[in-house]
């Protein structure tokens, strides 16, 4: 059986798995927060035959890190981060992570998300503020401030970058590896870390790479299917042509 057949089926199906992050990603370019989703593909080596043949495997999802463009809002209870960190939220399963810092305050003087989460600090307890008080002040250290009195910090944490990262509900993820708190906030360089108040930060989807992306995956997926057409017509005329020498 031609081998390039399976090769050129292989491939089809790493480019569909492509082409589905691409249309997640554009389907998110409004989502505060949204991590965009890449794919890592890899090679089979197939030995049953006499000569080795590689094959594409659909590709492993994972989440990118980098980080996404801040827009200013104004609003007290808007923050975003600059740097590797991620803010924590008390979600069903435990403890899970997100850049989206839209948070709200409810009836009880309990900081939230939007998803109604618990806002964590570093330590992971919920964090709670006066609801009849004045607006809270937060600093690029993460620490809250109502009027003269500081009631606790913002629970920032940096995600090891071996750890797996899994998309849950409300724009968070989950962690294989517990965050560490970040507690220095004085650092300098790749590592410098604060939280801007004030500001949302956007999806870190870059649109037109994305549409570049979708052009590239439909003029591949052309190529790669006339390929198959190629092989199987090959293969029928083998076929006929050995009928054709038997009779």
């Amino acid at each position: 059986m031609q081998s390039s057949l399976y090769v050129s089926l292989s491939a089809q199906l790493a480019l569909e798995q492509r082409l589905n992050t691409v249309a997640t990603n554009v389907a998110n370019l409004g989502t505060a927060g949204y991590r965009a989703e890449e794919v890592k593909f890899g090679t089979i080596l197939s030995q049953a035959g006499k000569r080795e043949v590689a094959f594409a495997t659909p590709g492993d999802t994972f989440l990118s890190r980098r980080g996404g463009p801040l827009t200013k809002t104004d609003s007290p209870l808007d923050v975003g981060l600059n740097g590797d960190g991620w803010l924590a939220v008390r979600g069903g399963q435990g403890t899970v992570y997100t850049r989206d810092g839209r948070m709200q305050i409810s009836a009880a003087g309990d900081l939230q998300d939007l998803s109604g989460r618990p806002i964590l600090d570093p330590g992971g307890s919920p964090l709670t503020v006066d609801p009849e008080g004045p607006p809270i002040t937060i600093g690029l250290d993460g620490i809250i401030t109502q009027g003269v009195n500081q009631i606790g910090a913002l629970g920032v944490f940096r995600l090891d970058p071996a750890a797996t990262l899994t998309r849950v509900n409300g724009g968070a993820v989950a962690s294989d590896r517990p965050g560490v708190p970040i507690l220095d906030f004085n650092q300098r360089g790749e590592t410098t870390v604060r939280v801007q108040q004030g500001f949302q930060e956007g999806a870190n989807v870059n649109p037109v790479m994305e549409m570049a992306r979708l052009i590239e995956l439909t003029r591949t997926f052309q190529s790669a299917a006339a390929a198959v057409s190629e092989s199987e017509s090959s293969l029928q005329d083998a076929i006929r042509g050995l009928v054709g020498s038997a009779a």
